[in-house]
């Protein structure tokens, strides 16, 4: 009996460790790609680099930019749990899930405005993609950010 419990506790260690293995590790410092990016009606940046410090289920996120100059932080939990974040004086919420590889952000400021991050990263783990898609009164919009692992 003891053999057995011994042995499915393995099993179960090692499903857990093949799970966590399945989800990406965002882990690192990010500088946009100019050239590999769209910007859709935003002007783009002169440049954004991004810290992302990923120890699943927390996720946070260190942002700075030029041309308008601005810095930022966000925080993130990957098991669903709502997170606040602000964003130049206006409060949202936050959930995040996984589809598959991706990482998906629903963030919403109010009922009419909202928008979602959609974070891949490549097989090389040395790209990392960020679709952001708004939605508010004024209109919708999508915008790629590609970023490149320094």
């Amino acid at each position: 009996m003891k053999q057995l419990l011994s042995t499915l506790f393995i099993i179960a260690a090692t499903a857990h460790v093949i799970l966590a293995a399945d989800k990406p590790d965002f882990s690192g410092t990010w500088k946009l790609d100019m050239d590999k990016s769209s910007f859709g009606p935003i002007p783009p940046p002169e440049s954004m680099t991004r810290k992302v410090d990923h120890k699943d289920p927390d996720i946070s996120v260190e942002m700075s930019i030029t041309g308008p100059d601005m810095s930022m932080s966000f925080r993130y939990s990957t098991d669903g749990k709502e997170t606040s974040n602000n964003f130049m004086g206006a409060d949202f919420k936050s959930k995040t899930t996984w589809e598959g590889k991706a990482l998906v952000i629903h963030n919403v400021v109010d009922a009419a405005n909202k928008s979602t991050n959609k974070w891949s990263l490549s097989d090389d783990g040395k790209t990392l993609t960020d679709v952001w898609t708004v939605s508010s009164p004024n209109g919708d919009f999508e915008v790629t950010y590609v970023l490149v692992k320094q």
